[in-house]
């Protein structure tokens, strides 16, 4: 059942009975301005338009209470249903449900039963009009005069769907909430007197969340204490059952540590039913390129479950520094060049221009390039060889290596428009070519399936949980997705640290068989990175 608004108190006892028919004039009466009288515990909750923006089933999730959507509304939403976007996508979903219920005028007039027992209504506030001087507001209601000297211009929609509040809030018995994701929009309902709350549906309450974000490179995971025999079993057998720590989360991290020595312990993966087992791969290898080392006990913790087949989907919170596009990209990399997937996907939410590219000149490629620049430069890293000491750097070239040849791999790298400067060769290049290597946009990948990939999903904390849904429902079989992101940095207006959807798909999918979540709390890009990000 869908969470309850934070603002609704549940009822103890049994439920007062309820009118069986709507209220008469709800949405379009008003030429007396009387109450209509309504059962004590309902609210009418009054929805903005991102909030159906952000869930285009919110009016569905305020169970037994009123929901209102004004007019203003479906006029705003409008304006998106064209867009190619998920936002796109979204608004015309809201009209497709909203055409399935109000199928007549009667309907349209007098509002709707909802299966959750609640009521959907559409509200014209019939003291706003337009005529030549413009629009007009023709009440003298005390919250009305408020709004009429604090926002006088009625063209601004907003400031038409805070009149609508107010019409219900004077015309209605019970409590009326505007309910908005616009934090602006809730303090403006404030000043005329209104309660106005954020949605709260798919708000989720996860400790891990200011944990990650705290100050400081202190690593703080799950650990549980046994005898020093059965960790030295353990440590040589690779697995154990404890059937006393079988409350682990499937796929859970924790540090088997020494009860009688706390500096000694073993990591490991509670696979289920008090199960675990040791960690199986500690560094990346890249042919034709570095080897890198996990760093820190964090970094263990997430390599092996991007190398672990069994876990198709990780969520990682982590600060910025922490290596999570770095051993992300590394480890898919791997994986691409030894066949165990067919090719790995990069994308990245894209905040900045609205997640709208098409403007940006050239392929989708190029179009991506700014955003992703990140994986690339692990890439870059990544399959870099090491430089040679300098004593071979004017050693002659072996004569089994063709000058033309030579020649030729470099004029196909210099035409390459990826990357740097013109002409600069970039060694992800030829991975593109062959087709092992995509970048995508969030925009596009609506309606796709993507068996035997590897999906990393850069800055997830930036989705809202409905695009998150689409993108984890697009993995077919033998794929992974890979989430990570960084939740104090959020620059999506309408989502934060605890509705967003990282956090979502982390809150509604942890204790499944092939999820896995790990937090890296340890910078490890520099010092200087490090103390910046804790001091700065």
């Amino acid at each position: 059942m869908p969470a309850r608004p934070a603002s609704t108190p549940k009822q103890s006892g049994p439920e007062p009975r309820r009118k069986s028919d709507p209220p008469e004039g709800g949405a379009v009466s008003g030429k007396k301005q009387k109450k209509l009288v309504t059962p004590a515990f309902l609210k009418n909750y009054v929805l903005d338009t991102n909030v159906l923006l952000h869930d285009p089933q919110a009016m569905f999730q305020f169970e037994e209470h009123v929901v209102w959507i004004p007019v203003e509304v479906l006029e705003e939403l409008d304006r998106f249903k064209s867009e190619s976007t998920t936002r796109g996508a979204n608004a015309r979903e809201v009209h497709r449900r909203l055409n399935e219920r109000f199928g007549s005028i009667e309907q349209m007039k007098h509002g709707v039963k909802l299966e959750n027992r609640g009521e959907l209504h559409v509200c014209i506030n019939p003291h706003v009009k337009f005529d030549e001087h413009g629009w007009q507001l023709l009440n003298e209601s005390t919250r009305f005069k408020m709004v009429r000297a604090l926002f006088p211009d009625m063209s601004v929609k907003d400031n038409r769907i805070l009149a609508s509040a107010v019409y219900l809030a004077d015309t209605q018995t019970s409590p009326t909430i505007l309910v908005t994701k616009d934090i602006n929009m809730q303090l403006k309902a404030r000043t005329l007197g209104l309660e106005a709350q954020d949605y709260r549906t798919d708000r989720v309450e996860d400790g891990d969340i200011r944990r990650t974000q705290r100050l400081g490179a202190a690593e703080e995971f799950e650990a549980f204490d046994i005898p020093g025999y059965t960790l030295q079993a353990f440590a040589s057998q690779q697995q154990i059952v404890l059937p006393e720590a079988a409350h682990f989360l499937p796929n859970q991290y924790v540090l088997l540590r020494n009860s009688e020595e706390h500096s000694h312990g073993v990591p490991a993966r509670h696979v289920g039913r008090g199960e675990f087992r040791r960690l199986t791969n500690d560094h990346i290898s890249i042919r034709g390129g570095r080897t890198l080392q996990a760093a820190n006990l964090g970094q263990r913790f997430l390599l092996d479950a991007l190398y672990d087949p069994e876990i198709s989907l990780v969520t990682v919170y982590g600060k910025a520094g922490t290596g999570k596009t770095l051993l992300s990209v590394g480890a898919a990399l791997e994986q691409v060049q030894k066949g165990e997937y067919e090719k790995m996907l990069i994308t990245r939410v894209i905040m900045p221009t609205g997640r709208d590219i098409g403007f940006l000149p050239g392929r989708m490629e190029e179009k991506m390039q700014p955003w992703v620049q990140p994986a690339y430069d692990a890439l870059e890293m990544l399959l870099a060889r090491p430089r040679k000491p300098e004593q071979f750097d004017h050693k002659k070239q072996s004569a089994r290596k063709s000058p033309v040849q030579t020649e030729e791999v470099a004029a196909r790298q210099s035409q390459q428009p990826m990357g740097g400067g013109k002409g600069a060769p970039r060694p992800y290049v030829p991975l593109m070519e062959a087709g092992l290597l995509e970048i995508e946009a969030i925009a596009h990948i609506r309606g796709r399936s993507l068996p035997r990939a590897i999906f990393i999903v850069d800055e997830a904390q930036q989705l809202t949980p409905h695009e998150a849904k689409t993108l984890v429902t697009r993995m077919g079989k033998g794929s992974k997705i890979v989430m990570i992101g960084d939740l104090a940095q959020i620059d999506n207006p309408y989502v934060d640290a605890h509705t967003n959807g990282l956090v979502y798909t982390r809150s509604r999918l942890q204790g499944q068989p092939f999820m896995a979540h790990v937090n890296l709390f340890k910078g490890e890009r520099s010092e200087m990175a490090e103390v910046a990000a804790n001091l700065m």
